[in-house]
């Protein structure tokens, strides 16, 4: 975003060419300051540079060090950008950038040329200060990403403005937050602030809950109503999911706009309304127009100051700022504090997140009921939101009571598992009285499962944890010898 200039400071001794240059500047609506060298030597310590945009250098009747004067013409320590209006050689030609100057500028001065060159001050002005946040009520709308920033400019610039604003993005993104913040940030923020989603409405109803309507319009309308543009009156009204409205509604909409006038459903008199319109829509509107399902004129009317929300995906820098956000809003709800382990978090920013910021606020709302005031790890995520392995698996097994798959015999609860095989003496009985080994060892490991899933409750993810296994291992397990799963 390039900053105005709006006033430039010229060094010349040739007045001819001062005033040449300077009734340029005033078409073009620049004030101009124009000072002789002698002049400037006397008066610069007084003069305040902060609202220079562009130095204009021309020639010099004094033997003067050029460079030093012009590396003293900065603003806190970052050159001004400068034009040469003559040829000064002295100047060394690599440090000419270093000092700000951008080109020469010599005559014929051609309008085109003079507006290409304050183009390029302007821009250079931009690089060397940089673009500041405005100074806005915007704190729902979180993050620090280029795109966000980029928008809070775009709400300053025309939040105080009444023009139509058309915010489009993909479902969930935050467009009804923008919405509010353009409305707080407008000379209507002490006037009604009113949102409705088209998409929510029955067409048949849309024209009543916008209008209103009298007594006796229709069945059931037992009493005069008034709409939500008047409800809006000398306030805003959000026109959200605008794409799913019906072509006749458009037509309607399209008149208040163009003459600010309704009239109530059943009704004769015209209402005069004063309200900002705001509209958002995840549709494509212009590819709508070609198909003749949105009105060309109502989307000109409508998208006077455009603003496209980035979908989560593309600004996953602010992950981490969200949630810190969400988790805040959630503990002023009663809900306890969670904590996110750095791969937890790794994980997070690897989800494509089709439902956007609505997704993650869902997502962090299910995490604090599940696991109130805990630490959130990979394991903890729902699954779908598992994008790289459980770093440590092994604390989650820990973490189970120690396997007792013995006979409920109180003398033999202490007793450790012992396998059929697990003393020299034992197998060697074994082996010298015969045995099918392979049918030993299955109807063990079937013997083993079946206690182990009364044990579990017949939970098959929690009995695989007590036999050691993966839940899919059992499963296989299960289906071999041919028990019914839970």
């Amino acid at each position: 975003m390039n900053r105005k200039i709006s006033d430039v400071l010229l060094l010349d001794d040739d007045p001819q060419r001062a005033q040449t240059l300077q009734t340029c500047l005033a078409f073009l609506g620049v004030e101009c300051h124009i000072f002789d060298f002698v002049t400037w030597l006397q008066r610069s310590r007084d003069f305040d540079l902060a609202s220079v945009g562009l130095v204009l250098i021309g020639h010099s009747g004094l033997p003067i060090a050029l460079e030093k004067l012009v590396g003293e013409l900065k603003v806190d320590d970052r050159p001004l950008p400068k034009l040469l209006l003559c040829d000064w050689p002295e100047l060394a030609e690599g440090s000419m950038r270093t000092l700000g100057i951008l080109d020469t500028f010599f005559p014929p001065y051609r309008y085109d040329c003079f507006l290409d060159l304050l183009h390029r001050a302007q821009v250079y002005l931009t690089q060397q200060t940089g673009v500041q946040a405005p100074q806005i009520d915007c704190q729902d709308f979180v993050g620090q990403s280029p795109r966000v920033c980029e928008i809070r400019h775009l709400i300053a610039q025309v939040a105080a403005r009444d023009v139509s604003v058309l915010i489009t993005g993909e479902s969930g993104t935050g467009k009804e937050v923008v919405a509010r913040a353009l409305h707080q940030n407008s000379s209507r923020r002490d006037k009604p602030f009113v949102p409705v989603n088209c998409g929510a409405i029955p067409a048949e109803l849309l024209e009543s809950e916008l209008f209103g309507h009298e007594k006796g319009a229709f069945t059931g309308a037992i009493s005069s109503r008034a709409g939500r543009f008047e409800l809006a009156d000398g306030g805003t009204l959000f026109l959200d999911e605008v794409g799913d409205m019906p072509l006749p509604m458009q037509v309607k909409l399209l008149r208040v706009l163009q003459e600010r006038q309704f009239e109530r459903v059943g009704g004769s008199r015209t209402l005069e309304v004063d309200v900002r319109i705001i509209t958002a829509t995840h549709k494509d509107l212009e590819a709508m127009i070609s198909s003749g399902e949105f009105r060309e004129d109502l989307y000109y009317r409508l998208n006077v100051f455009p603003i496209e929300m980035p979908p989560l995906r593309e600004r996953i820098s602010d992950l981490p700022l969200l949630i810190h956000e969400f988790s805040r809003r959630l503990q002023e709800q009663g809900l306890a504090a969670m904590q996110f382990l750095p791969d937890a978090m790794t994980s997070l920013q690897q989800h494509p997140w089709p439902g956007n910021v609505r997704e993650l606020a869902n997502l962090l709302e299910r995490l604090a009921i599940m696991h109130a005031g805990g630490v959130i790890g990979v394991s903890e995520l729902p699954a779908k939101f598992r994008h790289i392995e459980e770093p440590d698996p092994q604390r989650y097994d820990e973490a189970q009571p120690p396997v007792n798959l013995m006979p409920d015999d109180p003398d033999q609860h202490s007793a450790p598992v012992k396998s059929p095989l697990a003393t020299s003496a034992v197998g060697l009985q074994v082996l010298q009285s015969g045995l099918d080994l392979k049918a030993y060892l299955e109807t063990t490991e079937q013997q083993l499962i079946e206690q182990a899933l009364d044990q579990s409750g017949q939970v098959v993810a929690r009995a695989a944890r007590l036999l050691g296994i993966r839940r899919t291992t059992l499963v296989e397990k299960m289906r071999k010898y041919e028990m019914a799963r839970p």
